[in-house]
């Protein structure tokens, strides 16, 4: 099958998807964005000095209050996010299910140029409770985690509703909370985990063995 698009003839390197889905809802002013933003480019700096990891990371941004796509599948050297700003509410269940529909069609873009890929990850990180129903999103992440369709990770800030996170998030994967606003600890560690993770063999069985979690606890 012939190769189609540039960015795929250019790098043909299998690809591992990660979604950063956050929460921009007006209670993450000040601080909180101020905070992630820069655990943002400290990520995007990260990966960018591996190699191997730059060819094969692809990022898009996803922000909620309201439902934004940021920034599409890129390779990290395209990845310029944008700043931040809070605003609005938290349409948490209709930015997952966004989430979802996106993924499935870059999943599909691979197959389309022939290009491999690894399970993708969403990551998902918010302060709140959602302002919108959740329960279908929740029983779609569950299904996709349970068919190896993706890895969905929860990270919750001082704030968040941690109990509808952990319906929300699979059971083997329960939400973390973030300690403090410690984004940059967390996006460093999200860095590690996609350079073991795309140093690995695509479709592989076993689990890559990610670095250890200082930035954050299970919530009792």
């Amino acid at each position: 099958m012939p190769v189609g698009k540039p960015e795929f003839v250019d790098n043909p390197e299998p690809r591992c998807p990660v979604i950063l889905l956050l929460d921009t809802s007006g209670s993450m002013d000040g601080q909180p964005i101020r905070e992630l933003n820069a655990g943002i480019a400290a990520f995007k700096q990260s990966v960018e000095q591996d190699g191997l990891a730059a060819l094969r990371v692809e990022v898009a941004l996803i922000t909620f209050g309201p439902v934004q796509m940021r920034q599409d599948f890129v390779t990290i050297d395209q990845f310029v996010p944008s700043t931040l700003q809070a605003q609005e509410l938290t349409p948490m269940g209709e930015a997952i299910e966004y989430a979802l529909d996106v993924l499935a069609d870059r999943k599909e873009t691979y197959k389309n140029n022939g290009i491999q890929y690894y399970r993708p990850w969403v990551f998902l990180i918010t302060d709140g409770s959602p302002t919108d129903s959740w329960q279908n999103a929740a029983q779609r992440v569950r299904k996709a985690e349970s068919d190896r369709k993706l890895m969905f990770f929860a990270v919750g800030v001082q704030g968040a509703d941690l109990n509808i996170l952990s319906q929300i998030a699979p059971t083997e994967r329960p939400p973390l909370l973030l300690n403090g606003l410690d984004f940059k600890s967390m996006f460093l560690w999200l860095s590690q985990s996609m350079k073991q993770v795309s140093r690995s063999k695509p479709g592989a069985t076993t689990m890559v063995t990610l670095p250890a979690v200082g930035w954050g606890q299970v919530s009792s």
